[in-house]
C-alpha cells in the first residue's frame, strides 16, 4: 500500500522503555512554527493493539518545556498507576513544548509564529503519526499556569478537537502573564484576539465541551481564578471548581494532574 504522505518534513524519534509503557522523545518540523519543535509521548502497555485511545496532551508552564510534565511531575507514571488500578481506561500522554519563545508563548498566534495551532493541528499529527493511533481519537486537553491558560482557550476555542479540556493553576486572561515573564505584554501582540479564558468561553458556550480547573489556596492566582468562578456562573456557564491547599508548585500540581486524568477517563468510559 502507498505510504501516506506525512504532516512534517522530518521526524526524529527517541524512546525510553518504561515498565509499563514507552516514553517517546519527538522532534518534528512544525508547519505553524516553521521550526523544529519537541514533544513527549506517553504510550501505557495498555494502550497496545487497541483503536482509537483517548489521547490527553498536557501543557507546560512559563520556563519549562516537553520533559516538564515527567520530569517534575512525573505525570506519566501517575497516569500509568490509575490505569493499572482501572481507575481510567488506557490513554495516550502528550506533552509538547510550547513553542521555546521568550519566557513562555502563552500558547497564542504572534511573533510570526502560531504557538497555538501547533498544538491544536501539529500535536496531534505527530501523535498519530508516531503511535499509529488514528488523528480521530478523543483528544483532550489539560495544563497548569500558562499552560492551564492555552489549556482553557484552546479547548473553549476548538470544541471540534477537544472532548474537554482542564486547568490547574491558570492564568486566566493573557495581562497576568507578566507576573512571571520578562517580555513585555505588547510583545504577544494581543490585539483581535480572545486574551482571557472567559473570553474564549463565550465564544460558543453551546459548543463548549466539560471542563474543570482548580487552584491552591496559597497561588498567587488564586483570586483570578476565584473571579473566573463567578463570571462562568454568572453566565450560566456548567463547569467544575476546585480549590486545596498548596501553592504555585510542583508537588501541587504532580498531587491534582490525577484530578484531570480522571475527569478525562470518566468521559471516555
Amino acid at each position: 500500500m502507498p505510504q501516506t504522505k506525512s504532516h512534517f518534513r522530518t521526524t526524529e524519534v527517541g524512546c525510553i522503555p518504561c515498565p509499563s509503557g514507552k516514553l517517546l522523545f519527538v522532534t518534528v518540523k512544525s508547519p505553524a512554527l516553521s521550526s523544529r519543535a519537541d514533544l513527549s509521548i506517553y504510550v501505557p502497555k495498555q494502550a497496545e493493539g487497541l483503536d482509537h485511545v483517548p489521547v490527553i496532551i498536557l501543557l507546560h508552564g512559563v520556563y519549562g518545556s516537553h520533559w516538564s510534565w515527567a520530569c517534575l511531575a512525573k505525570a506519566h507514571l501517575s497516569l500509568q498507576q490509575m490505569i493499572d488500578s482501572g481507575e481510567v481506561p488506557p490513554m495516550i500522554l502528550a506533552m509538547p513544548s510550547d513553542g521555546l519563545w521568550g519566557d513562555g508563548s502563552a500558547y497564542l498566534e504572534h511573533s510570526g509564529k502560531s504557538f497555538d495551532q501547533w498544538i491544536v493541528d501539529d500535536v496531534p499529527h505527530a501523535v498519530s503519526e508516531v503511535t499509529g493511533n488514528p488523528l480521530d481519537a478523543p483528544h483532550f486537553i489539560g495544563g497548569l499556569s500558562m499552560g492551564g491558560f492555552g489549556a482553557m482557550r484552546l479547548g473553549a476555542l476548538h470544541p471540534q478537537r477537544f472532548r474537554g479540556f482542564s486547568g490547574h493553576s491558570s492564568i486566566t486572561h493573557l495581562n497576568q502573564m507578566p507576573l512571571f515573564v520578562e517580555e513585555p505584554l505588547d510583545s504577544f501582540n494581543p490585539a483581535g484576539l480572545e486574551i482571557s479564558v472567559l473570553d474564549a468561553i463565550l465564544t460558543t458556550p453551546e459548543m463548549l465541551p466539560p471542563f474543570r480547573f482548580d487552584c491552591g489556596v496559597d497561588d498567587p492566582l488564586i483570586e483570578h481564578n476565584r473571579a473566573l468562578a463567578g463570571q462562568l456562573a454568572s453566565a450560566g456557564i456548567a463547569f467544575t471548581y476546585q480549590e486545596f491547599p498548596g501553592g504555585h508548585e510542583w508537588p501541587y500540581w504532580e498531587e491534582h494532574v490525577r484530578r484531570t486524568f480522571r475527569f478525562f477517563g470518566n468521559l471516555v468510559i
